[in-house]
């Protein structure tokens, strides 16, 4: 009988992983390229600024 190959079904484990890794980003791009309106491009460039500091009256 046959010795099993855990090396090659590893390997095929894990390609399968990587494409669909890959799929799911493909996806993901495509969604937020079909998602460009006005409204979704300025929400995208506030999120991706800090947040405002909001100063406290010291005492509270």
């Amino acid at each position: 009988m046959a010795t099993p190959n855990y090396s090659y079904e590893k390997r095929q484990k894990e390609l399968a992983k990587k494409r669909k890794k890959e799929d799911k980003l493909k996806q993901k791009t495509e969604r937020k390229s079909s998602d460009s309106d006005p409204t979704a491009e300025f929400s995208q460039v506030n999120e991706s600024a800090p947040p405002p500091v909001i100063s406290r009256p010291p005492g509270t």
